[in-house]
């Protein structure tokens, strides 16, 4: 087995080398350990779900995945460069990173479209016509495009989160962060946003996804990695984490969010 897949060699993009590689990564809030010497990697055109407790330093990877957060120690490696602390460098590596937050942080006085836009324009100096007409065909692919000159005060949750999604991939980003982008939503809306992230996993879009939607990470995951108390708990093939996970710790988790398998 390649143990540096997570030791499964059935892994997408095992054998290959990987987009994100976290070595011992550890980060502190004063004397919290938030994070306690993460080592993980994620392949390119995966989709790899961070499951586990809230609280237990999920979030806080992502967030210093780009660079939102400085780690304390260890290593974040994005296609080969360390990000090290240097701005110039996190900002070139930010560009690269689409970011989806819980609270869809959409400028409430700018229109759905306006909102998509605005990265392009300032960060990538495209055209305002060549930025209208990307954010146009990202609108309908996330099924929104009659909802262009929408301010978000008139979208429904489910609405804005799909606009936060296309405003991302505006930016031509090669690998997707989401923090529990369906934890804000309201049941119904819940699925809106889960389709449109399918259909990004299908493009071969590589995703890292903190999630407590379990059947989405059963179903639409590649590779499955349990947090506890800000280390990794266990990892592997999603059948192997929910129909046979290896630490009672992981099996209690589950049974608590009636997942039966």
């Amino acid at each position: 087995m390649n143990k540096a897949n997570g030791g499964d060699e059935r892994r997408k993009g095992a054998g290959e080398k990987p987009m994100i590689v976290y070595g011992n990564v550890k980060k502190n809030y004063g004397e919290f350990e938030a994070l306690k010497g993460v080592s993980l990697q994620v392949n390119r055109g995966e989709v790899l779900c961070l499951i586990g407790p809230s609280g237990s330093g999920k979030s806080t990877l992502l967030r210093c995945t780009n660079g939102l957060e400085l780690i304390d120690g260890g290593e974040i490696v994005f296609e080969g460069t360390s990000l090290g602390k240097d701005p110039k460098r996190l900002r070139q590596v930010r560009r690269r990173m689409g970011m989806v937050f819980q609270s869809f942080e959409l400028f409430p006085h700018k229109t759905a479209v306006e909102n998509v836009i605005m990265g392009p324009m300032t960060v990538l100096g495209v055209s305002e016509k060549a930025a209208r007409e990307r954010a146009m065909a990202l609108l309908g692919k996330v099924g929104l495009e009659s909802k262009a000159d929408s301010y978000p005060s008139n979208l429904s949750g489910g609405q804005q989160q799909r606009v936060a999604i296309a405003r991302a991939l505006a930016m031509e980003p090669d690998v997707m962060l989401f923090d529990e982008p369906t934890s804000a939503l309201d049941p119904e809306t819940v699925g809106e946003v889960l389709n449109v992230m399918k259909v990004l996993a299908s493009e071969g879009m590589t995703m890292v996804v903190v999630t407590h939607e379990m059947t989405f990470a059963r179903r639409v995951a590649n590779w499955v990695v349990v947090f506890e108390s800000g280390a990794v708990l266990e990892e592997g093939l999603p059948e192997k984490i929910f129909g046979n996970p290896s630490q009672p710790r992981t099996q209690d988790f589950l049974s608590h969010l009636g997942w039966s398998g």
